[in-house]
């Protein structure tokens, strides 16, 4: 009998250009059968040519099909989630059974400018989509920094990206790093770059005056290099992709909580591809 898990996976490998042999290799279903299925509402019978192998990750099948379905294809949360279930388990038999399931990146090679201690972070902001707020669904953007050289990261949720709220969140962020740098790279945001031409960088007075009470350098992208400040891109869709994968009350409330647990246990303290160090590790040093 097909599970409602074997249904969902047969229909998505197809959607995503599949071949019906591929499906039928990938499944143990029939080709003919499979055939069969798509062209009409009829669930397809197993082959009966061998006893399937019983595998430790099938009681979580259907969960993980389940989250897969809600969006959620990162396997180190998956794998964190099954184990806190039970699941005694490899990790690669969760990716094998979750690869159909993603999409495989595009790599783009870009030289990343290295930094010294104290020298510069990286600003920018990220739509995340609508939550909660007083009772009423709201547009939520995150604010995001990272300090260069450590890569220490700071998220912070809000309804808006204002130059107030814009000040408050470096405040924030300063606080939680407990001390500021020397510069601060930035896109050509509106609140914080009014002009910028080969000849002229002209700053939001209001802003670069806050800026200047702690002595911090605003520094602006050339236009259409966003690529410069890739260090903060790559935590926006770290965020995205580690920590918008796991379970989260849909308020922005539960959001700016969250976040604060997951930068402290998980996005500050996992090793960085490039430096090789947990940020907070090198923070401290």
């Amino acid at each position: 009998m097909l599970k409602i898990g074997e249904f969902f996976m047969i229909r998505e490998l197809y959607q995503k250009g599949w071949t019906q042999t591929a499906i039928a290799k990938e499944t143990g279903f029939d080709r003919k059968t499979i055939r069969k299925y798509l062209k009409g509402d009829k669930l397809p019978e197993r082959k009966a040519n061998g006893k399937q192998k019983a595998s430790k990750l099938d009681p979580y099948k259907n969960y993980l099909l389940q989250r897969i379905q809600e969006g959620t294809t990162n396997c180190v949360v998956l794998f964190e989630e099954i184990q806190a279930m039970g699941y005694t388990g490899k990790m690669t038999i969760l990716r094998d059974f979750v690869r159909p399931y993603r999409e495989q990146p595009k790599k783009q090679a870009t030289l990343r400018y290295e930094t010294p201690p104290g020298k510069q972070a990286q600003m920018d902001w990220a739509y995340v989509g609508k939550y909660l707020v007083d009772g009423q669904y709201q547009d939520i953007y995150a604010f995001v920094m990272v300090l260069g050289y450590s890569r220490m990261k700071y998220v912070e949720f809000t309804t808006n990206m204002n130059v107030e709220t814009l000040m408050k969140c470096h405040m924030n962020a300063f606080a939680y790093f407990n001390g500021i740098p020397e510069q601060i790279l930035y896109d050509n945001m509106k609140t914080v770059v009014l002009k910028h031409s080969p000849i002229e960088i002209r700053f939001n007075r209001t802003f670069e005056d806050f800026l200047a009470y702690y002595g911090i350098v605003p520094k602006a992208c050339r236009p259409k290099r966003t690529q410069t400040k890739g260090k903060v891109e790559i935590v926006v869709k770290y965020l995205k992709d580690n920590f918008f994968q796991r379970k989260h009350e849909p308020t922005l409330y539960a959001l700016n909580e969250d976040v604060r647990t997951w930068l402290d246990q998980v996005a500050n303290q996992k090793p960085n591809q490039t430096t090789n160090e947990p940020p907070i590790q090198r923070f401290e040093q």
